[in-house]
């Protein structure tokens, strides 16, 4: 069994921590973790899922898109963000496992360990209403400072 990697495990005690649902996968994309509030969205708890490698967890969970098309699954964030190990956002359906359907708003964020060493990547996910214009819909370029940089 390959040692975590320590922003790994900073990262789950950090996600023990917030009141928002946070799902962490290492650098292959294996789900490591996934928080109290997180397994409320998802219908399971971390503790009956379990570490589950990439290929398996994209199948528990079906991402479709507001008018019931499915998301291609390397459109999801968490799986641009580990591909190009840059942040995403993105809001969609998903189907859990028990059949219920939840509208989410999802953040991905990558972790590394030095600058050129992703180690995971956290989604920060919420329940989203697509009737009600997102924060981040409009957002294009981050803003400038005072300095125009």
């Amino acid at each position: 069994m390959q040692q975590k990697s320590l922003v790994l495990i900073l990262a789950r005690d950090l996600a023990d921590k917030l009141a928002s649902a946070v799902l962490l996968v290492d650098g292959a994309g294996t789900l490591v973790y996934f928080n109290e509030l997180a397994g409320e969205i998802l219908g399971q708890s971390f503790g009956e899922v379990g570490e589950v490698p990439l290929d398996e967890w994209a199948k528990a969970f079906i991402a479709l898109d507001f008018s019931g098309t499915p998301v291609p699954f390397e459109q999801l964030p968490l799986v641009r963000t580990l591909k190009d190990q840059a942040p995403h956002h993105s809001a969609f359906r998903i189907k859990t496992p028990a059949g219920d359907m939840r509208d989410i708003a999802v953040t991905a964020l990558p972790f590394f360990a030095r600058s050129d060493e992703l180690v995971g990547a956290a989604a920060i996910f919420w329940d989203h209403n697509p009737a009600e214009p997102s924060v981040l819909a409009n957002v294009e370029d981050p803003p400038q400072r005072a300095d125009g940089t």
